[in-house]
């Protein structure tokens, strides 16, 4: 799911802290941010963020549990705006404007 939030007038990274998110790295132009929802780490909300002049964008999903690796590698996430993400991406909205 993605969200744009246009002129921020703040560090991406003090905004999404702000919203519980805990910086993990960054690549290239990406930033990955995430927000546990449980002491294990997972399930968690898991976010990729770009800054584009002014404006931020925001991919978000929701992992269920971590990837499985094997023969296939699997990520168990849900994409989809509905259920929690869709709160999720609500209650960033409510916090960030």
């Amino acid at each position: 799911m993605q969200i744009k939030f246009e002129a921020i007038k703040e560090n991406p990274v003090s905004l999404l802290r702000r919203a519980g998110y805990i910086f993990q790295r960054k690549e290239n132009d990406e930033m990955s941010f995430v927000r546990p929802l449980a002491r294990a780490g997972f399930p968690r909300f898991h976010m990729y963020v770009k800054v584009e002049g002014i404006d931020m964008l925001i991919n978000i999903h929701l992992d269920q549990k971590k990837e499985t690796y094997g023969n296939d590698t699997r990520h168990h996430g849900e994409y989809e705006n509905d259920g929690a993400l869709k709160e999720e991406i609500e209650r960033i909205k409510s916090i960030i404007g």
